[in-house]
């Protein structure tokens, strides 16, 4: 196990309105790391220092999550949109000196990420997603097994607040069952990268936040999915998908298939042995893809 973001500094900065924790280290072209739920950016901790030997690496906890700012539920669910998760980043890195990065993205940061760069492709030079497709071809082809596979996307996308005042009554045991999509142990993920997630889940307004970005994935997002299909956008940079291939997507998805419908420029997409958390269960088979892929682009 190695040292916890050894050499990176953390600090709490604003971009767009918003507060964002993040940590950074290295120098180089710069890289933003984007986590997913229900992490922060500790997730990538086996990852991000190997970055910094070449990069500028940026790991922020996205909007709602982690210690940045969470706003408020509300009806709409506009503040939990992706298109404007994705404005905090862009805010962010044009702070610390960045107008174009490559990003490696996770989850539910991966999902941000895909909007990040429909919206800004001219800051996105190079795009790594993570056990994802496109959240509109998951709602489009839900089925049977989707649902129960996934079920907690139905489960927090529930109106306010009835699935947050199930999560708060355990925190603790939610987190645990809600990270067993493959069976693993507490151990499973670095102590001080779990304390840092419950520590997240509970301060005030965290788990609203992430029931909140799984309302926006059923409505706002949606409905923003739709309008840039209709439009013909398309990603313009390169794109790296990888999967885990001991989860459910290639059980379910020609995942590079999907992923070249949406892109103009060149995919390459391969599974990683790995469940659900590749970069912390696989991270010396992520870097494997990852550096092959940013270094393309130097």
């Amino acid at each position: 196990m190695t040292a916890f973001f050894e050499g990176f500094v953390l600090e709490t900065r604003a971009a767009d309105g918003q507060r964002v924790r993040l940590r950074r280290g290295g120098e180089g072209p710069p890289v933003l790391l984007l986590h997913g739920n229900p992490q922060t950016h500790a997730m990538w901790h086996e990852v991000a220092p190997a970055l910094t030997r070449q990069y500028a690496v940026v790991c922020p906890d996205l909007r709602g999550y982690g210690f940045s700012g969470k706003p408020p539920a509300s009806g709409d669910h506009a503040a939990y949109a992706k298109r404007a998760m994705a404005a905090d980043l862009v805010a962010l890195m044009r702070d610390l000196g960045h107008e174009h990065f490559a990003v490696v993205s996770h989850d539910r940061g991966a999902r941000v990420a895909h909007r990040l760069a429909l919206d800004h492709p001219d800051r996105v030079t190079r795009l790594c997603t993570m056990d994802i497709v496109p959240t509109i071809e998951h709602f489009e082809r839900a089925d049977m097994d989707f649902a129960m596979g996934y079920y907690h996307w139905f489960f927090l996308a529930q109106p306010h607040d009835k699935p947050e005042r199930m999560i708060l009554r355990d925190v603790e045991d939610w987190f645990d069952l809600h990270t067993s999509r493959e069976p693993k142990d507490r151990g499973f993920f670095h102590p001080e990268a779990r304390a840092d997630y419950l520590a997240a889940l509970r301060e005030p307004g965290t788990v609203t936040a992430i029931c909140e970005d799984y309302r926006a994935a059923a409505t706002i997002d949606l409905r923003h999915d739709r309008e840039s299909r209709a439009r013909g956008e398309r990603l313009r940079c390169p794109l790296l998908a990888l999967w885990g291939s001991k989860g459910r997507l290639e059980q379910w998805y020609d995942v590079p298939a999907i992923w070249r419908g949406y892109a103009d420029s060149t995919v390459e997409a391969r599974s990683v042995p790995s469940g659900h958390y590749l970069a912390e269960e696989a991270p010396q088979a992520v870097l494997a893809a990852v550096l092959p892929f940013l270094d393309a682009g130097r």
